[in-house]
């Protein structure tokens, strides 16, 4: 059965993919997202965990339940890998929780709430549906996310490097200074650029075809998001405009069908080039618990949020060691990937 979710009241719509109901799949999945969680809660010096996978990891497949081969290993040596895990700390629990203010698909968002998963700072998520503009204009002045509330203080603060500056130097917030400095590595940063343009391609139709995430649970939540983001190969000025007569922008009945056209398209051969591009990521990555030499670092913060967004993206063919590291720091971190909405 396929479901189909409308982006527009009318003939446009964009299909949605079935996915597997193997109950074998559905079971392994399920056995190993519960142990990983509850061994992500033990302290740091009693456990830790291991992802050993088959050298290409695919979690999904054409038509067919997603082979999964993940051995979690418990240990008492830091000597059992090349590199010991991130040592998280206790549970901190303030008496007035903070709470962040998010899209769930935006990586800017996602690196905040890494940082406090991997600090175990208990907080509150508010989802904000994409097309919602009062909420965070009458928090800072400006639709913007995400953006930190700390009740205790009457704090209010946007820009996610600076929370998380904010949350690693605050000794409420457990150990400070956790989280080490960005490297300035430019083979990452060279990588990321290169692959833009195709994850805009794979991943923006795939953001609202989903009916899931909580930001596009509504219509008007998906029609804002289409509005404002552009489809390569069009540039944002194309498509968004400057507000002119001269330069009106695109239509918005345009936006839906090229929405939906990139949809429906076949997937296969940009899929096969972003198996190659993650296996030339795979290389640079120093090991599964963090990407840079010296241990977890703003690197880790800035790639595993850009990374995230791939797993909404069936039929990628993960490698061994990058999809150890995407598993061990969403259970770590505690924000779960997309694996079981691909599409």
């Amino acid at each position: 059965h396929v479901h189909v979710l409308d982006v527009k009241l009318g003939s446009s719509s964009i299909p949605r993919r079935p996915r597997s109901t193997s109950p074998n799949h559905h079971t392994t999945t399920m056995k190993f997202l519960l142990l990983s969680s509850f061994l992500a809660l033990l302290s740091p010096s009693d456990a830790f965990i291991t992802g050993k996978t088959a050298p290409l990891h695919s979690h999904s497949g054409a038509g067919g339940a997603r082979a999964i081969r993940t051995e979690v290993a418990l240990s008492l040596s830091s000597n059992a890998v090349e590199a010991a895990p991130f040592a998280k700390g206790p549970r901190v629990i303030r008496p007035d929780l903070p709470t962040v203010y998010v899209y769930d698909h935006c990586p800017f968002c996602v690196r905040v709430r890494l940082a406090m998963g991997m600090k175990n700072v208990k907080h509150l998520i508010h989802f904000l549906a994409n097309d919602d503009v009062a909420t965070p204009t009458g928090l800072v002045g400006k639709k913007i996310a995400p953006i930190f509330q700390l009740p205790e203080d009457k704090l209010i603060m946007m820009e996610s490097l600076d929370i998380i500056a904010k949350i690693d130097s605050d000794e409420r917030f457990g150990q400070t200074n956790q989280i080490l400095p960005a490297s300035g590595r430019k083979d990452i940063k060279a990588w990321q650029k290169s692959v833009q343009t195709l994850l805009r391609t794979l991943q923006r139709p795939r953001y609202v075809a989903t009916g899931l995430l909580p930001e596009f649970q509504q219509l008007d939540g998906r029609h804002a998001f289409i509005k404002n983001h552009q489809l390569p190969p069009y540039e944002k000025p194309e498509w968004k405009g400057d507000g002119s007569s001269e330069n009106p922008g695109m239509e918005m009945d345009q936006k839906l069908k090229l929405y939906a056209e990139a949809m429906a398209a076949d997937p296969t051969p940009l899929i096969e080039d972003l198996n190659a591009r993650l296996v030339e990521l795979d290389d640079m990555l120093y090991s599964e618990h963090f990407c840079s030499e010296g241990g977890f670092s703003l690197d880790d913060i800035d790639l595993w949020a850009r990374l995230r967004s791939v797993t909404i993206i069936q039929g990628v063919q993960w490698p061994g060691k990058l999809r150890a590291y995407m598993d061990n720091l969403s259970a770590l971190g505690d924000v779960p990937l997309y694996d079981e909405m691909a599409l």
